[in-house]
């Protein structure tokens, strides 16, 4: 495996791949890597030639300072990861490099008709969080240009968020979603799980089964009101010692506000367990 570190390096080899007809996986990262991530690099595996992973903590998505700064950074870890998986690059650049001018100074890549999706969920309570993932997205896009990206539905907006720029924009880049990995109690793996502690890991469990049960109440009444389910619901976290930030059904296809006249729907939320921030949605 390769571990490239400058924009010139991984951009002259995307070319070598592309100029003998080889094609190219991609799947970017912030590192603190789990089997989560894992399980998207084995699938891109699949889906091309070669696969590239990106180990890169953007701080144009991090609202906070803090939590930029106390975000997990296992680089050695995640490389001997990669190694494992057969991972052909190793994309590790720094702040340095991918903002040489600063991040204050790195223009924002404007997508119309993004807005809706940015400005609701995850965007309503981290408002500089998507605008901050587009951009890298897209400047990681350019750099590593690749046939096929592959993003996890555990985050599942931000899924949305970049089908709808390659869309709009006509990035040449197939966009595969791959699916949620849990624990054994149906924690989704996320790299914010290591915030928990061992008891409070296994309540997180509880989140999942909160969702599987409003899922089933929606699926038992075609006519239920869903924001009254997804009230219950929200009750039965506060009961469970979450702080919920929210619970809702949304439209897969755009997430607006879902009825039951909707058939493909998806539940979806966030919510606090000590300092841990969680979430996850599933299909309805």
């Amino acid at each position: 495996m390769q571990t490239i570190h400058h924009i010139t390096d991984m951009s002259s080899l995307s070319a070598r791949w592309r100029e003998q007809g080889e094609t190219s996986a991609f799947v970017p990262t912030m590192g603190n890597l789990h089997d989560g991530h894992l399980s998207l690099v084995r699938q891109a595996r699949d889906l091309a030639d070669h696969v590239v992973v990106s180990i890169f903590v953007n701080p144009l998505q991090f609202d906070r300072a803090a939590d930029l700064d106390a975000y997990p950074r296992t680089l050695e870890a995640d490389l001997d990861a990669l190694r494992a998986e057969g991972v052909d690059a190793a994309f590790v650049p720094d702040e340095q490099e991918m903002y040489p001018h600063g991040r204050e100074a790195e223009p924002p890549v404007e997508v119309p008709g993004l807005e809706p999706l940015i400005t609701t969920l995850e965007g309503e309570q981290r408002p500089g969080h998507f605008p901050g993932v587009v951009t890298v997205v897209k400047k990681l896009f350019d750099i590593v240009a690749p046939d096929v990206a592959v993003f996890g539905e555990k985050d599942f907006q931000q899924l949305r968020v970049i089908e709808h720029m390659v869309a709009t924009l006509g990035l040449p880049v197939r966009v595969v979603a791959g699916e949620t990995r849990r624990e054994a109690n149906g924690l989704a793996m996320s790299s914010r799980n290591n915030y928990l502690g061992a008891a409070e890991r296994e309540q997180a469990g509880r989140l999942h089964a909160v969702l599987q049960e409003l899922r089933r109440r929606l699926l038992a009444d075609p006519v239920a009101d869903p924001d009254a389910l997804c009230a219950e619901a929200r009750a039965e976290l506060e009961a469970a010692g979450f702080r919920p930030d929210y619970v809702v059904v949304r439209r897969a296809s755009d997430l607006a506000p879902a009825g039951p006249q909707d058939t493909d729907r998806r539940i979806l939320a966030a919510a606090w367990l000590g300092p841990a921030r969680l979430i996850d949605n599933i299909k309805v």
